[in-house]
């Protein structure tokens, strides 16, 4: 059975664990590998709990190798000011945007909490800009991440002087597509606008089988919260 580790044995696993430090700081430093940067700044932030260290690896990673993941986890650092880095939207913004054109596993989140900066105005120096966050809704709605199209559908319902005319039919894309990947208010929205016609044909039909879906995905969200709850 030689080894494998006894998890039942504290110090056989504090040893296991030590050993996991030591040959992802090797990947990182010595072999100058960004998937051993990551990892091993994941170690320090989920096993060690160090989210100073975290955060200088996240850094490090980002800012030398262009890792994506490393990029979008430094963002998030710098939006609270976790791991004693400046807490400041405007860095993030950068980060979240390096992450996002990067690809990897965090852009698509990424990408969305660009748009979200964007959209809010706090990380930009004229206030918001609903143009750069309806590109990158788009680049996450494109990704599959729900929240960007109900975002966009509701840009688009809105409208705005400053280059975003309000288009309904385009909203109604928007919330359709919000909908099929399981976002509540998507489906909601996309109910009244066929309901009431507002992009499309009136369709009582159609309004129907979006509300129903709306309340079978809320009581699913609530099944699941009162499960995690237990």
């Amino acid at each position: 059975m030689a080894g494998l580790i006894n998890f039942e044995d504290e110090n056989e696993v504090k040893q296991f664990l030590d050993n996991l430090g030591v040959e992802y700081s090797y990947q990182c430093y010595k072999e100058k590998d960004p998937e051993g940067c990551q990892r091993l700044a994941d170690y320090l932030e989920g096993v060690k709990k160090n989210y100073e260290s975290a955060a200088q690896v996240f850094k490090l990673n980002c800012e030398t190798h262009g890792h994506g993941e490393s990029c979008y986890k430094i963002g998030a650092y710098h939006v609270t000011g976790k791991g004693g880095v400046a807490e400041c939207l405007k860095t993030a913004y950068s980060c979240f945007m390096r992450s996002c054109n990067a690809g990897g596993k965090k852009s698509v989140d990424a990408c969305h909490n660009v748009g979200l900066l964007a959209h809010d105005g706090r990380a930009m120096e004229g206030g918001p800009d609903l143009v750069a966050a309806r590109q990158y809704y788009e680049k996450a709605c494109a990704g599959g991440f729900a929240p960007s199209c109900f975002n966009l559908s509701a840009l688009f319902i809105q409208g705005n002087s400053k280059g975003l005319a309000s288009d309904m039919s385009l909203a109604l894309s928007y919330a359709n597509r919000a909908c099929e990947l399981g976002h509540v208010w998507g489906c909601a929205n996309a109910s009244r606008m066929y309901k009431l016609g507002d992009g499309t044909e009136k369709d009582e039909k159609k309004a129907e089988e979006l509300k129903n879906r709306a309340r079978m995905l809320h009581g699913l969200e609530k099944e699941r919260q009162l499960k995690f709850g237990e």
